[in-house]
């Protein structure tokens, strides 16, 4: 055999034990958990079969439950389109990097056989904001331009962006990614503040509705 071309196979051969030998990156050791939906709660929060409630992170749904006793727009959308998603259908959990909130709800994504989340068809739908969470960001960065399409379709909530008031300076939080209205409690309390023209504006740049403050920024 040649010389030249006895080296190359040795080198070749080489290469491939060295590749064979590398471990593959850390994300592809991501631990998928086959979980059952035992019951939907709201529209980003389901039972699983063995008693665990689940969160969807990096979203969040209009509330059914507030002190009102009258859900906050487009939440019954939400909760039907989860429903219907979900209950009693068989899933692929991910875990988000921060496993539990301070329910000690699970935290994490659902996703079916092909692939699809759960939580990208209800941003799609305009059923769910986007919002930054710790230990979620990969979810937020994921579903941000999902949630932008869903605007400029005016699709679910966003539909109701057409009817916003004029002249309101809304305040955001730059450490929360979180927007007041100006006559919020807490608006006066942020220190890091950002302001935006409109709503559209707030949600464009990636900014949810504060909690304790959806009914002041969707009361007209």
């Amino acid at each position: 055999m040649n010389p030249k071309k006895t080296i190359y196979l040795i080198l070749l051969l080489f290469l491939f034990l060295f590749i064979g030998c590398q471990k593959p990156p850390q994300s592809s050791y991501k631990s998928f958990i086959k979980v059952k939906v035992k019951r939907v709660i709201d529209g980003d929060t389901v039972v699983l079969e063995n008693g665990e409630r689940l969160r969807y992170a990096g979203i969040n749904t209009p509330e059914i439950h507030t002190p009102s006793g009258i859900p906050q727009p487009f939440a019954l959308d939400a909760y039907k389109l989860n429903k219907e998603l979900t209950e009693g259908k068989t899933f692929y959990l991910e875990l988000s990097l921060r496993k539990r909130d301070r329910y000690r709800r699970l935290l994490g994504e659902l996703y079916f056989e092909n692939g699809t989340a759960v939580s990208e068809i209800l941003v799609r739908e305009g059923l769910a904001f986007v919002c930054y969470y710790p230990g979620s960001a990969k979810y937020y960065e994921k579903y941000l331009p999902l949630q932008r399409e869903a605007i400029k379709k005016r699709k679910g909530i966003f539909s109701l962006l057409d009817k916003q008031p004029q002249n309101i300076i809304y305040i955001g939080n730059k450490s929360s990614k979180r927007f007041h209205h100006p006559k919020c409690p807490n608006a006066k309390k942020v220190k890091r503040k950002i302001y935006f023209k409109s709503l559209e504006e707030a949600l464009l740049k990636g900014y949810c509705p504060a909690r304790g403050c959806f009914d002041l920024i969707f009361s007209f």
